[in-house]
């Protein structure tokens, strides 16, 4: 646990670093709050939006007025991770399921940190954790805690289900940040409920040897979340293009999707550093 903190920390002081160094200290606006509430009527401005005005203020004929909004002040930072068995591809010292809770812990330090609630929800088929959204240093680390000790019960993968469990989970917009494989079907439908409801961030990780598998003649591969094995030519052309193809195309179909529903998509090899790829994730929201 020491060793998962020390990193966390570690990471965590270089993004600030850089988000700082190239955002100009302004690192609060990667977790502003997207929700608006009213907050006082002023007159109308050239250039204001038409559809600000308040119609029924302004038919008394006193001036016409715009409505004020600001930022709620009590934004929500919620995160999703997938912790079926495919997250389990990779290296010993560090598959796809350790980069996760790596990026997870400290996205989830630099939220509580900027004075936002935190929430998280572990999912397979099932749900493996839940942590209602709090706030606070404490919330923080325990969400952390949860996330390195966490054993899934479930081998299987729902995706579908556990953004659904989301969605009537959280009441008010919130920033969902969803670290997936994405190895699944017939999830696409709420997803972009999803994003329609809240400010949504995709985390797609992925193994080289989801992408290119070395030639290593024929062999058996076993799919962790079945329990099947089946034997394949690792080192015939068609199946490794097949293999290549597969992968790009969900990846530029979940891409494609979050472009159209206005969510950020970001692709990350788990074996990569991945501080530059969440920095420029920073400065891309800072500009939305």
């Amino acid at each position: 646990m020491d060793d998962f903190l020390a990193r966390l920390h570690n990471f965590d002081i270089r993004i600030r670093k850089a988000v700082n160094s190239q955002m100009r200290g302004s690192f609060r606006s990667v977790f502003k709050g997207t929700g608006l509430e009213f907050s006082d009527l002023r007159t109308y401005q050239y250039g204001d939006d038409v559809r600000a005005i308040d119609w029924n203020v302004s038919s008394k004929g006193h001036g016409t007025f715009v409505k004020v909004f600001r930022e709620e002040k009590d934004q929500t930072v919620f995160f999703m991770v997938d912790v079926s068995a495919s997250q389990q591809v990779g290296p010993r010292h560090r598959d796809k399921l350790d980069a996760t809770k790596e990026i997870c812990g400290v996205l989830a330090l630099s939220a509580i940190r900027e004075a936002s609630h935190v929430g998280l929800y572990c999912f397979s088929d099932q749900k493996e954790r839940y942590l209602k959204p709090a706030n606070g240093l404490k919330t923080g680390y325990q969400l952390i805690m949860n996330l390195y000790k966490l054993q899934p019960e479930s081998t299987r993968t729902r995706l579908g289900d556990a953004i659904l469990f989301t969605l009537n989970v959280l009441k008010r917009r919130s920033i969902v940040m969803l670290l997936s494989d994405f190895i699944d079907v017939s999830y696409e439908h709420n997803l972009k409920a999803l994003a329609k409801k809240h400010d949504l961030v995709v985390i797609h990780l992925y193994d080289q040897r989801e992408v290119n598998l070395p030639k290593l003649g024929i062999i058996p591969v076993h799919d962790t979340e079945t329990g099947r094995t089946v034997w394949a030519n690792t080192s015939s052309a068609s199946f490794r293009k097949e293999l290549h193809d597969t992968f790009r195309q969900n990846q530029i179909r979940l891409e494609r999707l979050c472009r159209q529903y206005d969510a950020n998509y970001l692709a990350l090899d788990s074996q990569e550093d991945f501080v530059p790829k969440l920095v420029e994730l920073f400065r891309v929201r800072k500009q939305r």
